[in-house]
């Protein structure tokens, strides 16, 4: 079966780093790759608040434009990596908002996985994540995510870091991304805890048995870290170890989500060199 992968592209140098991540990550496996670039109205303020019909003249600039831009991205492939006969390439160009575009290229092409920068043409430090990458993690809730910073290693896995509270019962098929990386680059899981009290609960000890059941036929290690802000022990977590990725489950309301609220997402500082996964909470 042919994996088929989305790639959000703004043209920026981030973008393509996605794009070259997600090419080392799918070398061995049969994969479509659906590039996909987003091109939406500028101009003066009237201008932006209209949508230009088909023909005028800035919505067929703000075409070509995208349409350029993707032939060019394919011709860097083409020139930079082997050709490998296991992948095919398709670009897309649409006029929407990007979060409404991938939403209905996720749906019609039935993708299963989305791998794209963390920051576009306006890569700052000053924020953990750019918007439309902070976005796309909260809000396309039927397909995993993986954000690449533009100062991560191209290569494959081979730690990475699940952390987890052990406060809500997770369900084998939440987690089948996560397993399937670790597996075909042989990475070890860290299920890393940073513990609130000294032991858990009847029912942390439920979850954590069934988590182990889960990753059963995987690589797997229990950490436990004592410290009051979970973003500071699994910062200090992946920087000690030189991890290779983070992973976690979007569970509404809970940690991941957490993290996405601003300001703490300005507080987090590991995403600049370590991919992220973000999988998501099948009950919401």
């Amino acid at each position: 079966m042919r994996h088929k992968i989305l790639l959000p592209t703004d043209f920026s140098d981030n973008a393509w780093h996605a794009i070259d991540y997600a090419t080392k990550l799918y070398k061995n496996e049969p994969t479509d790759f659906y590039i996909l670039n987003v091109f939406s109205a500028t101009g003066n303020l009237v201008e932006s608040l209209m949508k230009p019909q088909t023909g005028s003249d800035i919505y067929e600039s703000k075409k070509w434009d995208s349409e350029d831009g993707l032939a060019k991205v394919l011709d860097k492939l083409v020139l930079t990596k082997k050709n490998n006969p296991k992948h095919h390439f398709k670009t897309v160009s649409m006029f929407n908002n990007t979060i409404d575009a991938i939403k209905e290229i996720v749906d019609k092409k039935d993708i299963e996985m989305i791998i794209m920068g963390t920051k576009g043409e306006t890569h700052s430090r000053a924020t953990a994540f750019g918007s439309t990458a902070i976005y796309v993690m909260e809000k396309v809730r039927n397909c995993p995510v993986i954000v690449v910073p533009l100062e991560a290693e191209i290569k494959l896995p081979k730690e990475i870091v699940f952390p987890t509270g052990f406060e809500v019962p997770y369900k084998r098929r939440e987690l089948v991304y996560l397993t399937d990386i670790a597996k075909k680059s042989e990475a070890s899981i860290i299920v890393l805890h940073v513990k609130e009290k000294d032991e858990l609960d009847g029912n942390q000890k439920d979850n954590k048995a069934l988590l182990e059941e889960i990753l059963e036929g995987s690589t797997y290690k229990h950490h436990t870290l004592s410290h009051n802000s979970v973003i500071a022990a699994i910062n200090v977590f992946v920087e000690s170890r030189d991890s290779d990725m983070v992973a976690f489950i979007n569970k509404k309301h809970k940690f991941f989500g957490s993290i996405l609220t601003s300001p703490l997402v300005k507080e987090i500082s590991f995403h600049l060199n370590v991919p992220i996964l973000a999988m998501h909470d099948l009950r919401n």
